[in-house]
């Protein structure tokens, strides 16, 4: 994202408002220090499928029918996975670029590797890595058009997620975007809108401990900022697991095999986590409502770069909302910043 002059000289006198607005954590994906520290913590390894499978259903079915179709958890027996998780280290920049790690996915550099994608995608890839290298980073980001993360993104957005479980289904709240994923336990496949979605539809079954996960009929979209884009084929198998390390700190490993035809010569295989943060639940944060098209101040340039529209500017809006009936005594959407009101 490139500042126009105007914006580089506001933003530091902006970003003490931005950050306290939003509580915006310190690893967010603007934050290089942030994602560095993330490149430093030991990864679970990478579990490959038991056996190849040429479609993300072949994979799936083959694993219930490995796990005689599935626990069928009650209430009181399911996982726990409670209090709020933050995104850890993941493999996917590895399987793009040589020697990939989140740092090297979002920054310029890095060698893309030869027939891993398409020949169209890996192109595109080229073409994005390319425009890094001329600017420093990718010119434009979907997300700040308001647009979802989606899937596999989602796996990696920053902030906050929390989980819950009943035995009908999960439900996987990620604070970016108010995106909830829902997977359906031992259930099949909908599509009543005959379309693609961000998140896609997911199912699910348990094995144990164990959520594994088949999801479909995603949104073409992309693995994360810098890295390659996913076709409107893309699916995912997913098995999620929670540990406990050594110094008692939970962790959920989630085992993830990527399936798109389209865009990948042949599936692949990564592994990602999310870190359990009581001290944020301490702390008394909670997963708020995200009203991006309503307070987003970014816009997509004429030359293809994302700007931001600053205080004092005519298009700026206050994030913090504001009033159709701004006369009237208590109609401040935050009384903590106009106590007058």
């Amino acid at each position: 994202m490139i500042l126009n002059k105007k914006a580089s000289v506001l933003l530091s006198c902006s970003l003490v408002l931005v950050l306290s607005v939003f509580q915006v954590p310190v690893h967010a994906q603007d934050s290089n220090q942030g994602i560095a520290s993330q490149d430093n913590q030991a990864m679970p390894e990478v579990v490959p499928p038991p056996r190849e499978f040429a479609t993300a259903e072949a994979h799936y079915r083959f694993l219930l029918e490995q796990a005689d179709g599935g626990t069928q958890h009650t209430k009181t027996s399911l996982p726990d996975w409670n209090g709020l998780w933050t995104s850890g280290n993941n493999t996917m920049p590895g399987l793009f670029l040589e020697g990939g790690t989140l740092m090297s996915a979002i920054t310029p550099g890095g060698t893309v590797k030869e027939n891993v994608l398409t020949p169209p995608y890996e192109q595109q890839l080229r073409e994005r890595r390319a425009e890094m290298e001329i600017y420093g980073e990718q010119l434009y980001d979907r997300l700040t058009n308001c647009e979802y993360p989606g899937m596999p993104r989602w796996l990696w957005e920053p902030y906050i997620k929390e989980f819950v479980h009943t035995p009908e289904q999960t439900w996987m709240m990620n604070d970016m975007m108010n995106e909830t994923r829902r997977i359906y336990i031992n259930q099949e496949h909908q599509n009543t809108d005959a379309k693609h979605l961000a998140a896609g539809d997911s199912i699910g079954f348990w094995d144990d401990d164990k959520l594994v996960i088949w999801t479909k009929w995603i949104n073409p979209a992309d693995y994360l900022r810098g890295m390659p884009l996913t076709s409107n084929q893309f699916e995912l198998v997913e098995t999620w697991q929670q540990v406990t390390r050594a110094d008692g700190s939970r962790q959920l490993v989630t085992q993830v095999t990527f399936y798109d035809p389209i865009a990948l010569v042949k599936p692949l295989s990564a592994v990602y986590s999310h870190d359990a943060q009581p001290e944020l639940k301490a702390f008394g944060v909670r997963i708020r409502n995200w009203e991006c098209t309503t307070s987003s101040n970014s816009y997509k340039a004429e030359d293809g770069s994302t700007q931001f529209y600053l205080p004092g500017d005519p298009e700026y809006t206050d994030p913090r909302g504001s009033s159709e009936f701004p006369d009237l005594p208590g109609q401040s959407f935050d009384p903590i910043f106009d106590p007058g009101n």
